[in-house]
Protein backbone atom coordinates (compact mmCIF):
# COMPACT_ATOMS: atom_id res chain seq x y z
CA UNK A 1 0.00 0.00 0.00
CA UNK A 2 1.32 2.94 -1.17
CA UNK A 3 1.17 6.52 1.18
CA UNK A 4 1.47 10.38 0.36
CA UNK A 5 0.45 13.11 1.74
CA UNK A 6 -1.85 16.26 0.12
CA UNK A 7 -0.76 19.40 -0.06
CA UNK A 8 -3.19 21.02 2.68
CA UNK A 9 -1.95 18.10 4.52
CA UNK A 10 1.44 19.22 4.14
CA UNK A 11 0.35 22.15 4.99
CA UNK A 12 -1.04 21.32 8.42
CA UNK A 13 1.98 19.20 9.03
CA UNK A 14 4.12 22.85 8.76
CA UNK A 15 1.55 24.06 11.10
CA UNK A 16 2.25 21.14 13.88
CA UNK A 17 6.18 21.51 13.61
CA UNK A 18 5.66 25.65 14.25
CA UNK A 19 7.22 26.51 17.60
CA UNK A 20 4.10 27.08 18.75
CA UNK A 21 2.78 24.97 22.32
CA UNK A 22 -0.91 24.46 21.37
CA UNK A 23 -1.44 23.41 17.86
CA UNK A 24 -5.34 22.50 16.47
CA UNK A 25 -5.98 20.87 13.28
CA UNK A 26 -9.86 21.46 12.80
CA UNK A 27 -12.29 21.15 9.74
CA UNK A 28 -15.02 18.83 7.95
CA UNK A 29 -15.21 14.70 8.49
CA UNK A 30 -12.46 12.49 6.89
CA UNK A 31 -9.80 15.28 6.33
CA UNK A 32 -7.18 13.44 7.96
CA UNK A 33 -6.73 15.28 11.13
CA UNK A 34 -6.30 12.35 13.59
CA UNK A 35 -4.10 10.50 10.96
CA UNK A 36 -1.81 13.76 10.99
CA UNK A 37 -1.25 14.17 14.69
CA UNK A 38 -0.87 10.10 15.98
CA UNK A 39 1.95 10.56 13.19
CA UNK A 40 3.46 13.90 14.52
CA UNK A 41 3.15 12.51 17.79
CA UNK A 42 5.08 9.29 16.58
CA UNK A 43 7.85 11.49 15.42
CA UNK A 44 7.96 13.05 18.43
CA UNK A 45 8.35 10.10 20.48
CA UNK A 46 10.53 8.64 17.97
CA UNK A 47 12.94 11.91 18.29
CA UNK A 48 13.05 11.95 22.48
CA UNK A 49 14.20 8.56 23.97
CA UNK A 50 11.93 7.90 26.91
CA UNK A 51 9.87 10.84 26.22
CA UNK A 52 5.94 10.35 27.05
CA UNK A 53 3.28 11.16 25.15
CA UNK A 54 -0.91 10.78 25.87
CA UNK A 55 -3.81 10.87 23.83
CA UNK A 56 -7.11 11.67 25.50
CA UNK A 57 -10.83 11.52 24.40
CA UNK A 58 -13.41 11.83 26.78
CA UNK A 59 -14.91 8.35 26.62
CA UNK A 60 -11.93 5.98 26.19
CA UNK A 61 -14.11 2.92 24.19
CA UNK A 62 -13.92 5.60 21.73
CA UNK A 63 -10.22 5.95 21.72
CA UNK A 64 -9.91 2.48 21.65
CA UNK A 65 -11.77 1.83 19.11
CA UNK A 66 -10.81 5.02 17.00
CA UNK A 67 -7.43 5.22 17.49
CA UNK A 68 -5.49 2.21 19.09
CA UNK A 69 -7.05 -0.09 17.23
CA UNK A 70 -7.48 1.95 13.91
CA UNK A 71 -5.70 5.01 13.09
CA UNK A 72 -2.73 3.74 15.17
CA UNK A 73 -1.70 0.72 13.27
CA UNK A 74 -2.48 2.50 9.65
CA UNK A 75 0.06 4.94 10.78
CA UNK A 76 2.72 3.01 11.78
CA UNK A 77 2.11 0.55 9.02
CA UNK A 78 2.00 3.35 6.03
CA UNK A 79 4.81 5.44 7.80
CA UNK A 80 7.09 3.42 9.98
CA UNK A 81 6.76 0.04 8.19
CA UNK A 82 8.04 -2.39 10.89
CA UNK A 83 7.39 -0.14 13.88
CA UNK A 84 4.16 -1.97 14.80
CA UNK A 85 5.74 -4.93 14.99
CA UNK A 86 9.10 -3.86 17.01
CA UNK A 87 6.70 -2.05 19.90
CA UNK A 88 4.60 -3.54 22.38
CA UNK A 89 0.63 -2.46 23.10
CA UNK A 90 0.22 -2.35 27.14
CA UNK A 91 -3.58 -3.69 27.57
CA UNK A 92 -3.48 -3.20 31.62
CA UNK A 93 -2.49 0.33 31.65
CA UNK A 94 -3.36 0.77 27.81
CA UNK A 95 0.36 2.50 26.53
CA UNK A 96 2.37 1.68 23.88
CA UNK A 97 6.29 1.35 24.33
CA UNK A 98 8.10 1.92 21.30
CA UNK A 99 11.77 0.27 20.86
CA UNK A 100 13.40 3.29 22.03
CA UNK A 101 11.65 3.22 25.62
CA UNK A 102 9.15 6.26 24.15
CA UNK A 103 5.77 5.65 25.91
CA UNK A 104 2.11 6.93 24.33
CA UNK A 105 -0.68 6.82 27.04
CA UNK A 106 -4.37 6.86 26.19
CA UNK A 107 -7.25 7.45 28.15
CA UNK A 108 -10.66 8.68 28.45
CA UNK A 109 -10.96 11.66 30.50
CA UNK A 110 -15.14 10.64 31.57
CA UNK A 111 -13.28 7.57 33.48
CA UNK A 112 -11.88 9.24 37.12
CA UNK A 113 -9.91 6.35 38.38
CA UNK A 114 -7.92 5.40 34.73
CA UNK A 115 -7.36 9.24 34.58
CA UNK A 116 -5.95 9.82 37.32
CA UNK A 117 -3.51 7.08 36.89
CA UNK A 118 -2.15 8.47 34.19
CA UNK A 119 -1.65 11.89 35.29
CA UNK A 120 -0.01 10.64 38.01
CA UNK A 121 3.21 10.93 34.75
CA UNK A 122 4.25 14.17 33.50
CA UNK A 123 4.23 14.25 29.16
CA UNK A 124 5.81 16.24 26.51
CA UNK A 125 2.92 15.85 24.59
CA UNK A 126 -0.24 15.85 25.33
CA UNK A 127 -3.51 15.71 22.34
CA UNK A 128 -6.83 15.80 22.60
CA UNK A 129 -8.47 14.28 20.00
CA UNK A 130 -12.18 15.01 18.63
CA UNK A 131 -11.76 17.94 21.93
CA UNK A 132 -14.96 19.26 21.02
CA UNK A 133 -16.45 16.58 23.28
CA UNK A 134 -14.20 17.36 26.48
CA UNK A 135 -14.69 19.79 29.43
CA UNK A 136 -12.94 22.89 29.40
CA UNK A 137 -12.09 21.68 33.11
CA UNK A 138 -10.89 18.67 31.94
CA UNK A 139 -8.29 19.88 29.41
CA UNK A 140 -7.20 22.29 31.97
CA UNK A 141 -6.43 19.37 34.39
CA UNK A 142 -4.45 17.30 32.01
CA UNK A 143 -2.54 20.33 30.78
CA UNK A 144 -0.92 20.76 34.02
CA UNK A 145 0.67 17.30 33.13
CA UNK A 146 2.50 18.62 30.10
CA UNK A 147 5.53 18.98 32.37
CA UNK A 148 8.43 16.25 31.41
CA UNK A 149 11.68 17.77 30.61
CA UNK A 150 12.90 16.38 27.42
CA UNK A 151 15.18 17.58 24.32
CA UNK A 152 11.37 18.42 22.86
CA UNK A 153 9.37 21.64 23.48
CA UNK A 154 6.45 20.87 25.46
CA UNK A 155 3.57 20.97 22.69
CA UNK A 156 -0.72 20.52 23.03
CA UNK A 157 -2.19 18.89 20.40
CA UNK A 158 -6.43 19.21 19.26
CA UNK A 159 -8.51 18.21 16.63
CA UNK A 160 -12.32 18.49 16.39
CA UNK A 161 -15.32 19.37 13.92
CA UNK A 162 -16.12 22.76 14.88
CA UNK A 163 -19.07 22.60 16.82
CA UNK A 164 -21.06 26.43 17.87
CA UNK A 165 -18.88 29.62 18.71
CA UNK A 166 -20.28 29.58 21.94
CA UNK A 167 -17.88 26.43 22.75
CA UNK A 168 -14.27 27.04 24.29
CA UNK A 169 -12.31 25.57 21.63
CA UNK A 170 -13.82 28.61 19.59
CA UNK A 171 -12.73 31.08 22.40
CA UNK A 172 -9.40 29.24 22.89
CA UNK A 173 -8.12 28.28 19.78
CA UNK A 174 -9.69 30.67 16.74
CA UNK A 175 -10.16 33.99 19.19
CA UNK A 176 -7.58 33.36 21.47
CA UNK A 177 -9.06 34.37 24.54
CA UNK A 178 -9.48 32.42 28.06
CA UNK A 179 -12.48 30.56 27.75
CA UNK A 180 -12.92 31.51 31.60
CA UNK A 181 -12.31 35.66 32.15
CA UNK A 182 -12.44 35.94 28.10
CA UNK A 183 -9.34 38.01 28.89
CA UNK A 184 -7.10 37.50 25.39
CA UNK A 185 -4.21 34.85 26.13
CA UNK A 186 -0.81 35.63 27.55
CA UNK A 187 0.88 34.49 24.53
CA UNK A 188 -1.33 34.42 21.49
CA UNK A 189 1.58 33.52 19.44
CA UNK A 190 1.50 29.90 21.56
CA UNK A 191 -1.67 29.03 19.67
CA UNK A 192 -1.97 28.03 16.18
CA UNK A 193 -5.17 27.23 14.17
CA UNK A 194 -5.31 25.21 10.80
CA UNK A 195 -8.79 24.46 8.89
CA UNK A 196 -8.33 21.32 6.79
CA UNK A 197 -11.40 19.58 5.04
CA UNK A 198 -12.29 16.52 3.56
CA UNK A 199 -11.95 18.45 0.18
CA UNK A 200 -8.02 18.68 0.93
CA UNK A 201 -8.13 14.62 1.27
CA UNK A 202 -9.33 13.58 -2.17
CA UNK A 203 -7.06 11.01 -2.76
CA UNK A 204 -8.31 8.72 0.51
CA UNK A 205 -11.63 9.18 -0.14
CA UNK A 206 -14.87 7.15 -1.64
CA UNK A 207 -15.81 9.07 -5.13
CA UNK A 208 -19.32 9.84 -3.47
CA UNK A 209 -18.13 10.58 -0.20
CA UNK A 210 -18.05 14.94 -0.53
CA UNK A 211 -20.87 14.23 -2.67
CA UNK A 212 -23.22 12.87 0.75
CA UNK A 213 -21.49 15.21 2.82
CA UNK A 214 -23.25 17.91 0.63
CA UNK A 215 -26.32 16.59 0.91
CA UNK A 216 -26.92 16.54 4.45
CA UNK A 217 -28.33 19.44 6.67
CA UNK A 218 -27.67 22.88 6.08
CA UNK A 219 -26.33 22.94 9.82
CA UNK A 220 -24.25 19.33 9.60
CA UNK A 221 -22.93 20.22 6.35
CA UNK A 222 -21.33 23.66 7.48
CA UNK A 223 -19.70 21.71 10.21
CA UNK A 224 -18.60 18.20 8.41
CA UNK A 225 -18.33 19.33 5.11
CA UNK A 226 -16.98 23.15 5.35
CA UNK A 227 -15.67 22.73 8.93
CA UNK A 228 -17.05 25.67 9.72
CA UNK A 229 -18.02 26.78 13.77
CA UNK A 230 -22.28 27.68 14.25
CA UNK A 231 -23.22 30.64 15.30
CA UNK A 232 -23.88 31.41 18.78
CA UNK A 233 -27.71 30.68 18.66
CA UNK A 234 -27.83 27.30 16.19
CA UNK A 235 -28.60 24.17 16.91
CA UNK A 236 -29.28 25.65 20.12
CA UNK A 237 -31.84 23.23 22.14
CA UNK A 238 -32.63 25.80 24.58
CA UNK A 239 -32.07 29.79 24.56
CA UNK A 240 -33.43 32.63 27.03
CA UNK A 241 -36.37 33.87 25.50
CA UNK A 242 -37.71 29.96 25.78
CA UNK A 243 -36.94 29.88 29.56
CA UNK A 244 -38.32 33.66 30.31
CA UNK A 245 -41.53 32.84 28.59
CA UNK A 246 -41.40 29.04 30.86
CA UNK A 247 -41.17 31.48 34.00
CA UNK A 248 -43.71 31.85 36.51
CA UNK A 249 -42.64 34.46 39.51
CA UNK A 250 -46.28 34.55 40.94
CA UNK A 251 -46.36 31.10 42.98
CA UNK A 252 -50.06 31.58 44.07
CA UNK A 253 -50.66 30.72 39.99
CA UNK A 254 -49.33 27.39 41.10
CA UNK A 255 -52.16 24.30 40.31
CA UNK A 256 -52.33 21.82 42.48
CA UNK A 257 -49.60 19.02 41.69
CA UNK A 258 -50.38 15.31 40.90
CA UNK A 259 -47.20 13.81 41.01
CA UNK A 260 -43.87 15.20 42.80
CA UNK A 261 -40.51 14.24 42.12
CA UNK A 262 -36.41 14.53 43.15
CA UNK A 263 -33.91 14.06 40.48
CA UNK A 264 -30.18 13.06 41.36
CA UNK A 265 -27.53 13.05 39.58
CA UNK A 266 -24.44 12.30 41.28
CA UNK A 267 -20.37 13.36 41.60
CA UNK A 268 -17.23 12.40 43.13
CA UNK A 269 -17.68 15.49 44.97
CA UNK A 270 -16.31 14.55 48.84
CA UNK A 271 -17.53 18.24 49.64
CA UNK A 272 -17.92 22.04 49.52
CA UNK A 273 -13.63 22.25 49.47
CA UNK A 274 -13.50 19.76 46.47
CA UNK A 275 -13.31 22.41 43.39
CA UNK A 276 -12.26 19.90 41.72
CA UNK A 277 -15.48 17.70 41.33
CA UNK A 278 -18.43 18.12 39.84
CA UNK A 279 -21.23 19.33 41.46
CA UNK A 280 -24.41 16.98 42.40
CA UNK A 281 -27.70 17.67 40.66
CA UNK A 282 -30.51 17.46 42.68
CA UNK A 283 -34.01 19.36 41.19
CA UNK A 284 -37.35 18.98 42.63
CA UNK A 285 -40.37 19.19 40.23
CA UNK A 286 -44.11 18.45 40.10
CA UNK A 287 -46.69 17.88 37.41
CA UNK A 288 -49.61 19.67 37.94
CA UNK A 289 -53.38 19.38 37.43
CA UNK A 290 -53.31 21.33 34.42
CA UNK A 291 -50.36 18.72 32.94
CA UNK A 292 -47.62 20.97 32.85
CA UNK A 293 -44.42 20.14 34.77
CA UNK A 294 -43.22 22.56 37.40
CA UNK A 295 -39.50 22.85 38.54
CA UNK A 296 -39.92 23.89 42.04
CA UNK A 297 -36.26 23.73 43.64
CA UNK A 298 -32.76 23.51 42.88
CA UNK A 299 -30.57 22.15 45.80
CA UNK A 300 -27.43 21.16 43.66
CA UNK A 301 -24.51 21.67 44.80
CA UNK A 302 -20.45 20.28 46.10
CA UNK A 303 -22.01 18.31 48.93
CA UNK A 304 -20.71 15.09 50.67
CA UNK A 305 -22.37 11.96 50.48
CA UNK A 306 -23.78 12.45 53.62
CA UNK A 307 -25.06 16.12 53.44
CA UNK A 308 -26.09 15.42 49.90
CA UNK A 309 -28.69 12.47 50.95
CA UNK A 310 -29.77 14.89 54.11
CA UNK A 311 -30.84 17.15 51.43
CA UNK A 312 -32.34 14.98 49.27
CA UNK A 313 -34.47 13.37 52.26
CA UNK A 314 -35.26 16.47 53.55
CA UNK A 315 -36.65 17.75 50.22
CA UNK A 316 -38.73 14.62 50.21
CA UNK A 317 -40.57 15.29 53.51
CA UNK A 318 -40.96 18.75 52.83
CA UNK A 319 -42.72 18.47 49.28
CA UNK A 320 -44.30 15.22 50.27
CA UNK A 321 -42.69 13.41 47.69
CA UNK A 322 -43.63 10.73 45.87
CA UNK A 323 -40.07 9.15 44.27
CA UNK A 324 -36.35 9.92 44.19
CA UNK A 325 -35.28 9.68 40.82
CA UNK A 326 -30.97 8.65 40.83
CA UNK A 327 -28.71 8.38 37.53
CA UNK A 328 -26.64 5.34 38.41
CA UNK A 329 -24.00 4.98 35.74
CA UNK A 330 -20.96 6.19 37.50
CA UNK A 331 -22.42 5.70 41.06
CA UNK A 332 -24.50 2.27 40.84
CA UNK A 333 -25.82 1.01 43.80
CA UNK A 334 -24.05 4.11 46.09
CA UNK A 335 -26.71 6.55 45.09
CA UNK A 336 -29.56 4.32 46.95
CA UNK A 337 -27.78 3.34 49.28
CA UNK A 338 -26.06 6.61 51.01
CA UNK A 339 -29.92 8.03 50.48
CA UNK A 340 -31.48 4.97 52.33
CA UNK A 341 -29.03 5.16 55.33
CA UNK A 342 -30.50 8.51 56.39
CA UNK A 343 -33.87 7.72 55.67
CA UNK A 344 -34.63 3.89 54.71
CA UNK A 345 -38.14 4.28 53.79
CA UNK A 346 -37.54 6.13 50.76
CA UNK A 347 -39.40 5.35 47.20
CA UNK A 348 -36.26 5.20 44.97
CA UNK A 349 -35.88 4.24 41.15
CA UNK A 350 -32.27 4.33 39.57
CA UNK A 351 -32.15 4.72 35.75
CA UNK A 352 -29.33 4.10 33.36
CA UNK A 353 -28.17 6.48 30.80
CA UNK A 354 -28.25 4.34 27.27
CA UNK A 355 -28.04 7.37 25.01
CA UNK A 356 -25.62 10.74 24.75
CA UNK A 357 -26.73 13.92 26.81
CA UNK A 358 -27.53 15.62 24.00
CA UNK A 359 -29.95 12.75 22.81
CA UNK A 360 -31.58 12.10 26.09
CA UNK A 361 -32.09 15.76 26.57
CA UNK A 362 -33.59 16.98 22.95
CA UNK A 363 -37.49 15.43 24.04
CA UNK A 364 -36.93 17.68 27.13
CA UNK A 365 -36.06 20.78 24.81
CA UNK A 366 -39.39 20.34 22.68
CA UNK A 367 -41.13 20.05 26.13
CA UNK A 368 -39.77 23.18 27.39
CA UNK A 369 -40.66 24.78 23.72
CA UNK A 370 -44.04 23.47 23.84
CA UNK A 371 -44.47 25.24 26.96
CA UNK A 372 -45.30 22.24 29.52
CA UNK A 373 -42.25 23.14 31.84
CA UNK A 374 -42.79 25.78 33.81
CA UNK A 375 -39.73 27.42 36.25
CA UNK A 376 -41.37 28.49 39.87
CA UNK A 377 -38.34 31.51 39.71
CA UNK A 378 -35.20 31.92 38.58
CA UNK A 379 -32.56 29.14 38.50
CA UNK A 380 -29.79 30.94 37.00
CA UNK A 381 -26.75 28.17 37.18
CA UNK A 382 -29.46 25.74 35.70
CA UNK A 383 -30.72 27.94 32.81
CA UNK A 384 -27.00 28.54 31.85
CA UNK A 385 -26.17 24.88 31.49
CA UNK A 386 -29.40 24.29 29.73
CA UNK A 387 -28.34 27.21 27.06
CA UNK A 388 -25.25 25.18 26.70
CA UNK A 389 -26.82 22.10 25.08
CA UNK A 390 -26.73 21.90 20.90
CA UNK A 391 -27.63 19.49 19.11
CA UNK A 392 -23.99 19.20 18.37
CA UNK A 393 -23.29 18.63 21.90
CA UNK A 394 -23.19 20.36 25.30
CA UNK A 395 -20.72 23.96 24.82
CA UNK A 396 -20.35 25.02 28.48
CA UNK A 397 -17.55 25.20 30.26
CA UNK A 398 -17.88 22.65 33.33
CA UNK A 399 -20.33 19.45 33.47
CA UNK A 400 -23.93 20.21 33.11
CA UNK A 401 -24.65 18.33 36.57
CA UNK A 402 -27.96 20.55 37.25
CA UNK A 403 -29.32 20.40 33.51
CA UNK A 404 -28.40 16.11 33.94
CA UNK A 405 -31.01 16.31 36.79
CA UNK A 406 -33.11 18.58 35.05
CA UNK A 407 -33.40 15.70 32.11
CA UNK A 408 -33.63 12.79 34.44
CA UNK A 409 -36.68 14.73 36.23
CA UNK A 410 -38.81 15.72 33.49
CA UNK A 411 -38.06 11.96 31.87
CA UNK A 412 -39.68 10.12 34.78
CA UNK A 413 -42.78 12.86 35.11
CA UNK A 414 -42.99 12.63 31.57
CA UNK A 415 -42.53 9.14 30.57
CA UNK A 416 -44.13 9.11 27.50
CA UNK A 417 -41.30 11.29 25.95
CA UNK A 418 -39.01 8.92 26.51
CA UNK A 419 -40.66 5.25 24.56
CA UNK A 420 -37.97 4.65 22.64
CA UNK A 421 -35.26 4.31 24.90
CA UNK A 422 -36.64 0.65 25.90
CA UNK A 423 -33.28 -0.69 27.71
CA UNK A 424 -34.17 1.31 30.71
CA UNK A 425 -38.20 -0.34 31.01
CA UNK A 426 -39.45 2.21 33.22
CA UNK A 427 -42.75 1.30 35.26
CA UNK A 428 -45.66 4.38 35.22
CA UNK A 429 -44.75 6.69 37.93
CA UNK A 430 -46.93 6.79 41.18
CA UNK A 431 -50.27 8.96 40.68
CA UNK A 432 -51.91 10.42 43.27
CA UNK A 433 -55.41 10.35 42.56
CA UNK A 434 -56.25 13.68 45.04
CA UNK A 435 -54.12 16.73 43.90
CA UNK A 436 -52.37 18.16 46.46
CA UNK A 437 -52.40 21.92 47.59
CA UNK A 438 -49.74 23.84 46.50
CA UNK A 439 -49.76 27.00 48.64
CA UNK A 440 -45.84 25.70 50.82
CA UNK A 441 -44.40 26.52 47.42
CA UNK A 442 -45.23 30.63 47.39
CA UNK A 443 -41.35 30.78 49.16
CA UNK A 444 -39.73 29.74 46.41
CA UNK A 445 -41.17 32.53 43.62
Amino acid sequence: MTFSLTIAQHNALKTLASDAKHNALAGGSRSGKTFLLVRSILIRAMKAPKSRHAVFRYRFNAIKSSIIYDTLPKVMELCFPGLGQASELNKTDWFLQLPNGSEIWFGGLDDKERTEKILGNEFCTIYFNECSQIPYQSVITALTRLAQKTSLRGKAYYDLNPPSKQHWTYRLLVERKDPLSGQLVANPGDYTYFQINPSDNLENLPEDYLEMLDSLPDRQRQRFLLGQFADDSEGALWDDETLHYSRLLNASDLPDFKRIAIAVDPSGCSGEEDVRSDEVGIMVGAVGADGRGYLLEDLSGRHGPADWAQIVCDAFERHDADKVIGEDNYGGAMVEHTIRSVNPDIPYESVKATRGKVVRAEPISSLYHRGKIVHVGRFHELEEQLCGFTTSGYTGLRSPDRADAVVWLWTYLFPGMTQSDRKREWRPPKVVTAPRKSTRYARFA
